[in-house]
């Protein structure tokens, strides 16, 4: 009986074939190869690479914990050299090395990249830019990935989505093979075909593992295929087996010969019993699933030895430098502290430097597992980095414990600065969790502590915290003035981020003022001074004010254009975009797209968890319900009142209320839509907010319970409310067609306070933010140094 032809054969693939040799002839296009597990999708692309005739390039994500950035780019490297080699030693940004692999496809050639699900983000960025520029080139680049485990959240969902409209983009499903390629795979094993089929349901994979493992009865399960078919196998081959096993993707020779010299001989034994797959200068498992199975069954002890061997091994290979995040994956697995804390760490910073934020924070999190002999002063420092980057990727609880923990170590240890930087780096996290009490106080306790110290940055930044606090309760004229203090405190420490903070403060605070271009022209200063000195996460603040701030001054046209551009940029380098894709679910309502607010209102609710996010979410379908006549409309709206409650500020209760009076109102119930009208109305005006207190008047008015209303109040509305009634649409239309600026106004007023850097300052703050590591307040932040820590911060007049 032969071993194994039969399951070898590709049976039902010819027009996938077919498919992939038409996208090769034409050229300049992407081919997306999804599948669920096992269904064959390598098998499928490995074929065709064999017979397609032109060079083929091949690389692949592996399923570590924590996953390689551009780990797929570096294999092609290995094998093409020339200019993408060239972005990857100079550790270029995805973008970069997207375009480098581009300029090597003028003539035809074929790349394939093996499951892009394992993608970590700065691949997946890679891709998205591969996707875009495809068409016009020579080339067709395969990328294969599992539609059964991109769902929910999945980061690479979101690059099939935006990969959708791209013309040289195209999609591939390898589909479970039918009952009668079962029956004819199992003929020369003598097996049940119907009973095959029933057990693997037409997986390729677990068809191929269950026929290839020779047992006489079909195995209960895939791993026990798998481990019935090693257990023949001398132990010599099953040692070299094991070590396999505990290498995601791909184990080098030269690997295999360190850590297990005197079983490297029985490498065609595994090869011939079908469980491995020669890759190159390596072997694999000729599936994951398989490799996991054999993983399951190594031993506990030989395990931490042999992940002792690979992590030794590693740490000097021949012919690259090692690899971090292996290393801590080796590392952990062999129960070494040391080496997980060093090699975790620094697997960590390039990960955030690659923009890869989510692997950031797992191997943060990885290193705090086993932090526990760390000094004081280490493990805060740490937990500071860890917090950063947990709150650049959503999870605020976990942030704020981690920067709860840092000021408890810093206080034990007598640290003040440290203590106060905790607390004001706490004020954003609770905010965003619905905290706001908490973030009031320790913002207060923050500058309290701070303004007993010497002059500092960590002063101007806890002013910059207290501006956003001031800004979030709408009392705007003092987040100006919190702003410019925090402003004043960044012209004498020439540091640029605090700068871009600041300046983000005054701008948001002008925008909620109603005084919309002068805040625009503060925040486009922010935004331009966050880009000239690379600032990350300032790019994504000011960005992400421009359109929220907008969308809630009803400057609609605008404020798309922004919330669009935050999202692009988020995704793109990993950082939380759910409240500007939330904000810009209410932008699509406000500007009649109904159908398509309510998709996005649901897309964010299954991904994110944050309550200000979700707040804005449920308006928008509340609202879209309410419109329609669809049920359900009140049940949406009475979550997001519940999750208002706590931060019981106007930004999200004058929001909520003003949408279920509209919604009482549309079923007929005036009495209920005036209580709601009412319960912030207020407050509406205490704050002097034009928008919230014009549209909770105007919806008294149609209750006929007011009969007098300020007259500064958002221009709309009060034309509604004067009885001119066309001058009041045309006031709406206007306002959701004004376009963005490309330019920023450069009023006088705006001129007179907060220049930007001088040549020398940006000088002196470029070498300081090579000189610092992460600490808290982003990769570019520079700490204070020198007699300027010895002053005292004089604030000027505003």
């Amino acid at each position: 009986m032969p071993e194994h032809e039969c399951v070898n054969d590709l049976l039902e693939r010819d027009e996938l074939l077919d498919a992939l040799g038409a996208a090769l002839a034409a050229g300049g296009r992407m081919l997306l190869v999804g599948g669920e597990a096992g269904a064959g999708k390598t098998s499928l692309v490995r074929t065709f690479a064999a017979r397609a005739g032109t060079p083929v390039l091949q690389g692949s994500c592996e399923n570590l914990a924590t996953p390689i950035p551009l780990a797929p780019f570096a294999d092609i490297a290995a094998a093409a050299g020339g200019p993408l080699a060239e972005a990857l030693d100079a550790r270029a940004d995805p973008r970069a090395v997207a375009r480098a692999l581009l300029a090597g496809m003028s003539e035809p050639v074929l790349v394939v990249i093996e499951d892009v699900h394992w993608g970590d983000e700065a691949t997946l960025d890679a891709l998205r830019v591969l996707g875009r520029r495809i068409d016009g080139s020579g080339g067709l680049v395969v990328a294969t990935y599992r539609d059964d485990e991109t769902v929910g959240d999945h980061p690479f969902r979101v690059v099939l989505g935006e990969l959708a409209s791209a013309p040289g983009v195209s999609r591939l499903r390898v589909p479970r093979l039918s009952l009668d390629a079962v029956r004819t795979l199992a003929v020369p094993y003598g097996a049940d075909g119907d009973a095959l089929h029933r057990l693997t349901a037409g997986n390729a994979f677990y068809v191929t593992e269950v026929l290839a493992s020779g047992a006489g009865a079909l195995p209960e399960t895939v791993r026990d295929a798998v481990l019935a078919r090693v257990a023949s196998l001398d132990p010599a081959a099953r040692l070299l087996l094991d070590v396999v096993s505990l290498v995601p993707g791909r184990a080098e020779l030269w690997l295999l010969e360190a850590v297990a010299p005197g079983e490297a001989a029985h490498l065609d034994a595994c090869l011939a019993a079908g469980v491995l797959r020669e890759d190159e200068d390596g072997v694999a498992f000729r599936h994951e699933l398989a490799r996991l199975a054999v993983e399951s069954a190594v031993p506990v002890a030989r395990r931490r030895g042999l992940h002792a061997a690979l992590l030794a091994a590693l740490a000097s290979p021949p012919a690259c430098p090692p690899d971090a995040s292996r290393l801590a994956h080796h590392a952990e697995a062999a129960g070494d502290v040391a080496a997980v804390l060093e090699h975790a760490t620094a697997a960590a910073r390039h990960a955030a430097a690659t923009s890869a934020h989510r692997e950031a924070a797992a191997q943060y999190a990885r290193a705090l597992r086993h932090a526990r002999e760390l000094t004081d002063a280490e493990r805060a420092a740490l937990l500071e980095a860890y917090a950063l980057e947990a709150q650049s990727t959503g999870r605020f609880a976990e942030s704020i414990e981690a920067r709860l923990e840092a000021g408890r170590l810093y206080a034990a240890a007598g640290d003040r600065l440290g203590e106060a930087r905790m607390l004001s780096l706490l004020t954003i996290p609770y905010i965003t969790g619905g905290r706001n009490e908490e973030a009031e106080a320790s913002s207060r306790a923050a500058i309290e502590m701070l303004e007993e110290l010497p002059a500092s940055r960590e002063l101007g930044m806890a002013y910059a915290a207290q501006a956003y606090v001031r800004m979030i309760d709408r009392d705007n004229a003092d987040g100006v003035v919190w702003g410019r203090k925090a402003v004043d405190v960044a012209e004498l420490f020439d540091d640029a981020e605090l700068l871009a903070f600041g300046l983000n403060m005054i701008g948001t605070s002008h925008v909620m003022a109603g005084e919309t271009e002068l805040g625009i022209d503060f925040l486009q200063r922010s935004l331009g001074v966050a880009r000239e000195y690379s600032l990350e996460l300032r790019v994504g603040a000011a960005l992400s004010m421009l359109g929220s701030g907008l969308g809630e001054m009803y400057e609609l046209q605008r404020s798309e254009e922004y919330l669009r551009e935050h999202i692009a940029f988020a995704e793109e380098r990993d950082i939380w975009p759910h409240y500007t894709r939330a904000w810009l679910t209410l932008v699509e309502l406000y500007r009649g797209r109904w159908e398509r607010a309510g998709v996005l209102a649901h897309e964010v609710l299954t991904q994110a968890h944050d309550p200000i996010s979700r707040i804005t979410a449920l308006i928008a379908i509340g609202r879209v319900r309410a419109r329609r006549g669809d049920p359900g409309s009140m049940e949406a709206l009475d979550e997001a009142l519940e999750l208002s409650r706590p931060g019981g500020h106007l930004q999200r209760l004058g929001h909520v209320h003003a949408a279920r009076a509209e919604a009482l109102w549309l079923v007929g119930d005036r009495d209920g839509a005036a209580d709601e009208a009412r319960a912030v109305y207020d407050l509406a005006l205490e704050k002097r907010h034009l928008w919230f207190a014009g549209e909770l008047a105007y919806w008294q008015r149609r209750s006929d319970v007011l009969d007098a209303w300020p007259t500064w109040i958002a221009e709309p509305y009060r034309l509604h409310l004067a009885g001119a009634f066309v001058d009041a649409a045309d006031a709406w239309r206007a306002r959701a067609a004004r376009t963005r600026q490309r330019g920023r106004s450069r009023t006088q007023s705006a001129r007179s306070c907060c220049s930007t850097p001088s040549r020398s300052s940006r000088s002196s703050a470029r070498r300081r933010r090579r000189e610092t590591s992460a600490n808290g307040y982003g990769r570019s932040a520079c700490p204070s140094r020198g007699a300027h820590a010895l002053r005292r911060v004089r604030i000027r007049p505003s």
